[in-house]
Formats: structure tokens, C-alpha cells, sequence
């Protein structure tokens, strides 16, 4: 009986001791958050690398390419960040659709460029030129600013980037014709060679295998305090989810600064 009870209580420990083992190889956290491809999924595998070594939190990505879905999957719980989108965004959302999301950090700026397939040079542009831009109206402002900045149109006193739309235009010397399409379309109508010039987004634009600041005969100077900085944004109430606080402060690392400015070369600008 006491050879009996020995061997049980030897498979006792040792089914223990297993079971322990195993608790302690599974107690990582998951974190999902959905960007679009390039940069922000390509950051986000940097990032990747850190939460699992330094947080052992295991970041699951979730590749879109449709701005208007990010917004309603984080609010419905499909995910717990998301990465794509700037303020202007941002907040036309929340005006639009009365989300209940929170910026809880900015992360780079991807300069807004102009791209042609019959000038290289923005001086060659003709008369009567047409130009394909986005049709999201958080793009108008930036997009008609940038124009202005070169001379190439004049916009009513007091517009800013943030609010200007073409019915603001009130100087257009060149007879500039503009065509809306979707964002995500930009790209593919440059490479079909439709319209004079391209206003594309930085992210599409690197998808395309674009170079904004090598390929761009026009692009968006950058400072700090430009308002087109692409954030992490969470459902609100969840800004202090250590997860979320772990993913921003990554993000914002020197290590990530690094792999952004050595990747992008310019073309991706790490928010200060």
C-alpha cells in the first residue's frame, strides 16, 4: 500500500510541476491593432520585437486598407488600437459618426507629395492641368494648402489647412481642374497614368513603391508642428490599459526612431 501511495503521490508532483511549467509559458498578453500596410504595419513588426521581449505582450496585426473601417472595427471591439490616420481624421470621424475613440499618442508624419507621370519638374505644369486628389474631406485642407505654398493656387484669407475646401479657391491662374477618387486609388491612378498630377498619400505612396521626397515634384514641407501627424487611437476608456501604454511608449522609443529614419529616409518623419 505505502509502494502505491509513493507512485501516486511521484505522478502527483511531477503532473504539478507540469502544469506549473506550462502556466508560465502562457502568460503573455495579446494586444490587436489594425493599420494599414506600409509603414504603420511595417513599424508596427519593429514594435512587435519589443513588446514580446520587453512587455511579453504578443501584438497581433491587422492589415487594412479601407479608412473608413478602421474607426468602426475599434469602436465594435475588433481590435484594441488602431494606427493609420492623422487628426484631421481623426476628428471628422468623431464629428461625422460620434465615435467614442481617443488619440493616446502621435507617431510619425508621412509628407503628402504630388506625383507625375509627364513632368518632372512642377514648373512644366500646363495650363488647364488636371488633378487627381482624394476625396476624404480631411484631405482637402492639406492637399489645397500645399498648392498654395507653391503659387499655384490662392486660397480666401483666413483658411487654414485644417478647413479649406476648392470652393475656397479663389485664386487658380493655371485653370487647375480637379477629380476626387478614393484614397486607396491614387496610387493605381498614377500608375495607369491618369491626370496631370497625383496628390498621394505618404502610406500609398510607399505602397507604390514611391520615394515621396526622391519621386514627388511637389511635396509637403514638414515641421513639428504639423497637424497631419498619424496617431494611435483606442476605444475611449482604454487609455490607460498598460498594453496601450506599453505600445505608445515602444512606438515613441529611440529604437523605433531609428528603424524609421533608416528605412523611410526621409519619406517617414518620427514625430518629436
Amino acid at each position: 500500500m505505502k509502494k502505491v501511495l509513493s507512485v501516486l503521490l511521484v505522478l502527483f508532483v511531477a503532473l504539478g510541476l507540469v502544469g506549473c511549467g506550462g502556466s508560465n509559458t502562457d502568460d503573455s498578453s495579446v494586444l490587436k491593432v489594425s493599420a494599414t500596410l506600409d509603414p504603420h504595419s511595417k513599424i508596427l513588426e519593429e514594435a512587435k520585437v519589443i513588446l514580446k521581449e520587453d512587455y511579453n505582450i504578443d501584438l497581433q496585426i491587422q492589415v487594412l486598407d479601407d479608412y473608413y473601417v478602421f474607426n468602426k472595427a475599434l469602436v465594435e471591439g475588433d481590435v484594441d488600437a488602431n494606427y493609420f490616420q492623422h487628426l484631421p481624421f481623426f476628428d471628422g470621424q468623431i464629428a461625422e459618426f460620434g465615435y467614442e475613440i481617443s488619440n493616446v499618442g502621435g507617431i510619425h508624419l508621412e509628407p503628402f507629395g504630388f506625383y507625375s507621370q509627364t513632368i518632372s519638374n512642377i514648373s512644366e505644369l500646363k495650363d488647364g492641368a488636371e488633378i487627381i486628389i482624394s476625396n476624404s474631406p480631411s484631405d482637402f485642407g492639406r492637399i489645397l494648402g500645399i498648392l498654395a505654398e507653391a503659387n499655384l493656387i490662392t486660397l480666401k484669407d483666413g483658411v487654414t489647412v485644417l478647413d479649406a475646401t476648392l470652393d475656397d479657391i479663389i485664386g487658380n491662374t493655371k485653370n487647375l481642374k480637379f477629380t476626387e477618387i478614393k484614397p486607396e486609388l491614387l496610387a493605381l491612378a498614377y500608375n495607369n497614368k491618369e491626370g496631370d498630377l497625383v496628390a498621394i498619400n505618404g502610406n500609398y505612396a510607399l505602397q507604390a513603391g514611391l520615394n515621396p521626397t526622391k519621386d514627388a515634384v511637389l511635396l509637403e514641407s514638414a515641421s513639428d508642428t504639423n497637424p497631419y501627424v498619424n496617431i494611435v487611437a483606442v476605444k475611449t476608456g482604454n487609455e490607460n490599459d498598460s498594453r496601450i501604454k506599453a505600445l505608445v511608449e515602444v512606438l515613441k522609443s529611440e529604437r523605433i526612431k531609428t528603424f524609421i529614419e533608416t528605412t523611410y529616409e526621409g519619406s517617414v518623419i518620427p514625430a518629436n
